[in-house]
């Protein structure tokens, strides 16, 4: 049954007195509710966020009202007009006496309490409360930086004068006491970086891939032809289908496997020696 054919078949108090017996006979959340409470959606003129069932006293004055719902919305209780609306958000009154109880103007269960902000330099008008990008960024120009002393910037281009291969991560690494370990894609500048790492390393030996001990045969060794960052690779043909591609990255080929076996490594994360497939079906020897 759609909205509109669930409101002519129901009244506004129908549809709240059946929520409240579904929700437990008149609570809220779990909560007892006072026979003086009653429960308020409250929406802003200059906010799209509204806020769902607020409990108000029905013996609160209408500036006790105005009070509490400031620290909702931000507008001054000087600033607000209150509008009482309905289940289906039609206007029941304004509520222009300060001094009246809010129980004056017979608000219900589910009705909308809808603040009009009437400061023209409310910080709510224009979106500026919700719309981060209406504030302006603080900006300085190149010139105005480099002249600062301890910045990242001097930081990272004296550790470069040291060590022109320097990182963030190798300096995190450092921090920690731990050995720092290059990520698959790490740019670099030297075309032998990690070529000592391939000594001993041949086309055609089986070899183990860190991380899971994955299996397989190395098919390439040797520097970058284009398609990765600078140094050397191994290209690796894996037993199972848990490699990236067909020995071709990048549309530069290094050697050829089914799609899907073929991967490019850092040598450091390749081990060669006696490796042979792994028998997912053979039985353990020590298993009776």
């Amino acid at each position: 049954m759609s909205k509109d054919q669930l409101d002519a078949f129901m009244t506004g108090a129908d549809i709240h007195q059946l929520k409240a017996y579904v929700g437990g006979g008149g609570k809220a959340g779990g909560a007892a509710q006072a026979e003086s409470t009653v429960l308020l959606h409250v929406s802003h003129s200059n906010l799209k966020a509204e806020f769902m069932e607020i409990r108000f006293d029905r013996h609160m004055t209408v500036m006790r009202v105005k009070e509490r719902v400031q620290s909702n919305c931000g507008t001054s209780p000087s600033a607000m007009t209150l509008q009482l609306k309905d289940w289906h958000n039609q206007l029941v009154c304004t509520m222009d006496d300060d001094n009246k109880m809010l129980g004056y103007y017979s608000p219900e269960d589910g009705w909308v309490l809808h603040i009009v902000d009437t400061d023209p330099f409310s910080l709510s008008k224009g979106g500026w409360l919700e719309d981060v990008n209406l504030v302006e960024k603080y900006k300085i120009s190149d010139e105005s930086y480099n002249k600062r002393e301890h910045t990242y910037r001097k930081f990272k281009a004296d550790k470069l004068k040291e060590d022109p291969g320097w990182t963030i991560e190798k300096e995190m690494a450092k921090k920690r006491g731990v050995e720092y370990v290059p990520a698959y894609n790490e740019p670099t500048t030297d075309p032998d970086h990690m070529k000592e790492l391939c000594d001993g390393f041949e086309v055609g030996m089986r070899c183990s891939v860190e991380p899971g001990d994955k299996r397989g045969e190395v098919k390439y060794v040797g520097p970058s032809q284009g398609g990765v960052p600078l140094g050397w690779w191994v290209g690796v043909q894996y037993d199972e289908p848990v490699g990236k591609n067909d020995g071709t990255s990048k549309g530069v080929p290094y050697f050829e496997c089914p799609n899907g076996y073929g991967s490019l490594l850092r040598p450091n994360l390749v081990k060669v020696g006696d490796y042979p497939e792994i028998d997912e079906f053979a039985s353990d020897p020590d298993e009776i």
